[in-house]
């Protein structure tokens, strides 16, 4: 798509540049990627006149290094607000108005077990508490639950907890964000209280995954895991553990830079590049009959 505004490549490539050096969660390869930028657009492969185009370009460059797949020249194709984190947010918002507020499906299956779909992302808590909440309460009689993550592509940490919150029954210590520098470190716990009724901690809990379950998304499944809590069916997830913060650059473009890494207190690592691996490997179109069996054969036992 051709914008409107004029594309002018230096002045995004310069501010990118300088936001990665400024913010990136790696230092030392923010300054590797900077001069990456710089030495590209001296060689004039950012020469082109259309935003779409660039945004491709860079987010291809901006990932050859160390494979971040957060680290990202992202297009919008309405013009977006200059303010610090609008252009995602707006986007956002537009999907939770259409997915009722991201749990677009509740349903029950034969043998008593409930699927509740997660998608297409983790909303912000301020949002989506009450529309989660009331899936999950909805879901919390079943015998066992089926957590569908299959279109997820991530969103907030917080509303990890949240969710965790109705599927555990103590307060448990889900994961650590590491910031830039090392000089501050947030850890993420379940709540103590929430909303409704909880499915709790000890019925069978299967969690669905594919090669599309990102960020966010990839730590619900990662952290329920890694606490015994679920068994996760599916396919392998994209891999990206760094959360990010997004900066307009241009009126149809931004970058998003990661500045955090998270480490599971567990395995003390992450799923970044590896991505969430499934306890039970199949195609991700087959995910919902296996984990319907695999329940229905624990509730059996």
């Amino acid at each position: 798509m051709t914008t409107l505004t004029k594309l002018r490549p230096a002045p995004v490539i310069d501010e990118t540049a300088r936001l990665l050096t400024e913010h990136y969660v790696f230092p030392e390869k923010a300054e590797e990627l900077a001069v990456l930028l710089q030495r590209r657009l001296a060689e004039g492969t950012y020469d082109v006149d259309d935003a779409e185009e660039l945004a491709r370009l860079v987010t291809a460059d901006l990932q050859s290094v160390n494979g971040d797949r957060h680290l990202r020249l992202k297009h919008h194709a309405d013009p977006v607000s200059p303010k610090q984190g609008v252009a995602t947010l707006d986007a956002m918002r537009r999907d939770f108005d259409t997915s009722l507020g991201g749990a677009p499906r509740v349903e029950l299956l034969d043998g008593g077990v409930a699927v509740v779909e997660l998608a297409p992302m983790l909303f912000p808590l301020e949002w989506a508490a009450q529309p989660l909440g009331a899936a999950l309460t909805l879901a919390s009689r079943a015998q066992a639950l089926i957590v569908d993550l299959r279109a997820n592509r991530g969103g907030d940490p917080d509303t990890v907890a949240f969710v965790c919150s109705y599927l555990l029954d103590k307060r448990t210590h889900l994961n650590t964000m590491h910031w830039r520098g090392g000089e501050r470190s947030e850890q993420s716990w379940s709540l103590p209280h929430v909303p409704g009724a909880c499915f709790g901690g000890s019925k069978p809990l299967y969690v669905l995954s594919s090669d599309s379950t990102f960020s966010a998304a990839e730590e619900l499944a990662y952290d329920l895991q890694q606490l015994g809590r679920a068994v996760v069916v599916g396919e392998p997830t994209r891999g990206g553990a760094h959360p990010c913060n997004g900066w307009t650059v241009h009126p149809h473009l931004e970058a998003t830079i990661p500045v955090g890494r998270a480490i599971n207190p567990v395995s003390g690592t992450n799923w970044e590049g590896t991505g969430v691996q499934p306890d039970i490997p199949c195609a991700a179109a087959d995910s919902l009959d296996h984990a319907h069996a695999l329940a229905l054969a624990q509730l059996a036992g």
